[in-house]
């Protein structure tokens, strides 16, 4: 029974998942190693960014303006029982600035990591600091009247701490008074910790910011596919295979994730309405409210006393996500746009840089308009532009192929697709609205990957006949068609080793190609499990637990919900009450009908069980901070009625998160 409670969350932390699980599996040597570039790459490589803007610099030179000082060790971060959590030397000994373009590389996305490669404390105007490198994204530093003030703390407590033992070796060190997270993702609150000091905030010595509805989100964004998000996650940031030329060469957004401590600190402050005020530490502040734009949860905001906007990751130096790799709901390319037009509205006439977190900064009232218009446009473009064909009758498998940015977006470098692609944004565009479905019905009830690979390849005239134009798609460089081809033999015959090299071969070759850091992890991943098998690393615990004290009861029985094996529960009929004294919460638990429904603020008279637990011992228990016998023997944890049932009902769930190493590129 204790292990059912142990695990009842696994999986169910969304972006902890995503970023912190994807990374603490990384970096494991494949059995057999990647090929080199084919001529058709080649080719690719150098006809695909020709005719890029090559001479603009600017990107350059602002990324490397005002630096103050390098990351100390060569970039390599540690924690307290010295453990590796960030290791930037791993990127720096092969990405060289001024260096061309490996033949496996995409001279584009090349162009990006070298930029990222710029790490280090950086004077962005008197006053105001970054802390680039150090993690996925960058840590802002604000000095005020009494001490500093801290925008989005990275996802790592122990990277948060380095960023800003860097910042207080070279500029005074007064105390963190405020901390404001622009939006609900990880990778801008998971390092709080390393920065502030939870009894300072409940002292009131440190207030916290953050844009309404801001917890709720961050921890309940991907809590229902958690484990399906975390393995496809580790594809997206090609955590399984090592950096290197014909590897990994950063995430585009930035260079890839810290693998430290996961924490939390809930806001003090909720920012709700666009043009509301705040004087933070004697800065003024106005805030712009961009919900549902990158994040469920996000706000820009304007400095006037620097003349600094934040457009937060609503325009970075990137193309940027409508739909994540890795699974989310697809955002709302409609709202995107319309939140920069008010931000140009609102600060045009008044901003001279613009920060992002994400990237390097801009300078100049004509530069930042240009960027953020850059951004505006492209994400409008591909909005206004896939709805314009789909109601022409084209699909979501038409559209990406015609839905493409006009020259006069491709010439700027922003709306490059490092990150975010224009192909799978056009997608998403169709999905938000129309859903999966193209209307066609010979598409209602597909047949499974399986059936339909044996049938198609059984039509071609079996595997050899598929080898033989899977290899000639392979030679000419027609790596869609090809990609798409052995794709059917695998899945008709998975133990085909033959197969799976010829596919293996195809997908690396795409991913040399790609300008996407995440397209390239998942071709370069794909790859090598084809040819080495999933091999099932190691991981640490994602179950940060700040992350799940602050998921509302809702969400954890929710989740029980997805984790019921309903086969086993059929026919089964059982009521189970819980009471939390702590915070003064009642909820009733109903199985009937293979369903798990769930009642707040009520308990049932006729319950089979009643548990009664503190919600503090339960977060302690949820992530193995104390067994559950334990807190059983010790009286934490209090049955009326018949503990059987409660364990009855515990055995019918599944820990999915033993589910995690599932197959991708294999049936």
């Amino acid at each position: 029974m204790s292990s059912r409670f142990t695990l009842m969350t696994s999986g169910a932390i969304g972006l902890v998942l995503s970023l912190a699980l994807a990374t603490t599996v990384a970096q494991a040597q494949p059995a057999a190693g990647p090929k080199p570039a084919s001529p058709s790459t080649l080719d690719y490589n150098k006809s695909s960014t020709a005719a890029l803007p090559w001479p603009d610099r600017e990107d350059f030179a602002n990324a490397k303006r005002g630096l103050i000082a390098r990351l100390p060790d060569n970039g390599v971060i540690k924690g307290k029982n010295g453990q590796v959590v960030w290791d930037l030397s791993k990127y720096t000994a092969f990405i060289k600035d001024g260096a061309p373009a490996p033949d496996t590389v995409n001279p584009s996305l090349w162009r990006m990591s070298q930029l990222l490669m710029d790490a280090g404390l950086y004077e962005v105007v008197p006053g105001v600091y970054q802390v680039r490198g150090a993690d996925l994204s960058n840590l802002t530093i604000v000095e005020g009247d009494q001490g500093i003030t801290i925008y989005d703390p990275l996802i790592s407590a122990e990277t948060a701490r380095a960023a800003l033992d860097l910042y207080y070796q070279h500029r005074p060190r007064k105390p963190v008074v405020a901390v404001i997270y622009s939006h609900s993702h990880v990778d801008h609150a998971g390092g709080v910790r390393g920065i502030v000091d939870e009894a300072d905030v409940k002292a009131g010595k440190v207030k916290i910011y953050a844009p309404e509805g801001f917890l709720e989100h961050f921890v309940a964004e991907n809590v229902f596919a958690g484990t399906a998000m975390g393995r496809r996650a580790a594809y997206m940031y090609g955590n399984l295979v090592a950096p290197g030329p014909l590897g990994m060469v950063t995430a585009g957004l930035g260079i890839t994730t810290s693998t430290g401590t996961i924490t939390l600190i809930p806001p003090t402050d909720s920012i709700a309405k666009t043009g509301e005020k705040r004087t933070i530490d004697g800065i003024e502040y106005e805030f712009l409210m961009a919900p549902g734009s990158e994040a469920p949860a996000e706000m820009m905001w304007y400095l006037p006393k620097f003349k600094i906007v934040n457009t937060a990751e609503d325009a970075t130096h990137t193309m940027h996500n409508l739909y994540t790799l890795r699974g989310a709901k697809t955002r709302d390319a409609r709202l995107w746009p319309m939140y920069l037009n008010q931000a140009m509205q609102m600060w045009g006439g008044q901003y001279e840089v613009q920060i992002t977190m994400h990237h390097w900064p801009t300078w100049g009232n004509a530069e930042v308009t240009r960027l953020i218009k850059v951004q505006r446009d492209t994400y409008k473009f591909m909005h206004d532009q896939t709805l314009h064909y789909a109601n022409m009758g084209y699909t979501m498998k038409e559209l990406p192929d015609l839905v493409t940015l006009p020259a006069s977006l491709v010439g700027h470098w922003a709306s490059h697709g490092y990150y975010g692609t224009q192909s799978h944004n056009v997608r998403a565009v169709y999905n938000f609205y129309l859903g999966y479905f193209d209307g066609n019905p010979a598409h209602l009830n597909p047949l499974p990957p399986v059936e339909v690979g044996t049938k198609y390849v059984a039509a071609m005239g079996g595997a050899d006949a598929v080898l033989k134009l899977g290899r000639e798609a392979l030679d000419k460089g027609d790596y869609r068609w090809g990609a798409e081809l052995v794709n059917h033999l695998v899945f008709a015959q998975p133990d085909n080793q033959a197969a799976k090299n010829l596919q293996a071969d195809i997908l690396e070759q795409m991913g040399y190609q790609a300008e996407s850091g995440p397209w390239r992890g998942f071709y370069l991943t794909g790859a090598d499990e084809l040819r080495n098998g999933v091999r099932k690393l190691a991981a640490e615990n994602p179950s940060s637990a700040d992350i799940v004290a602050n998921m509302s009861s809702e969400l954890l029985f929710g989740y029980m919900g997805v984790q019921l094996d309903a086969r086993k529960a059929e026919g089964k009929v059982l009521t189970v009450n819980w009471v939390f004294p702590d915070i003064g919460e009642k909820h009733a638990l109903f199985l009937e009908n293979a369903v798990l429904n769930h009642w707040p603020g009520y308990t049932d008279p006729k319950a089979d069980v009643t548990l009664t637990v503190d919600r503090a011992n339960l977060s302690k228990v949820l992530t193995k901070q104390l067994s559950f016998n334990d807190a059983t023997q010790s009286g934490l944890v209090k049955f009326t009625g018949n503990p059987a049932k409660f364990a009855e009902l515990m055995s019918y769930m599944v820990d999915l998160n033993k589910s995690f190493w599932f197959n991708i590129v294999t049936p």
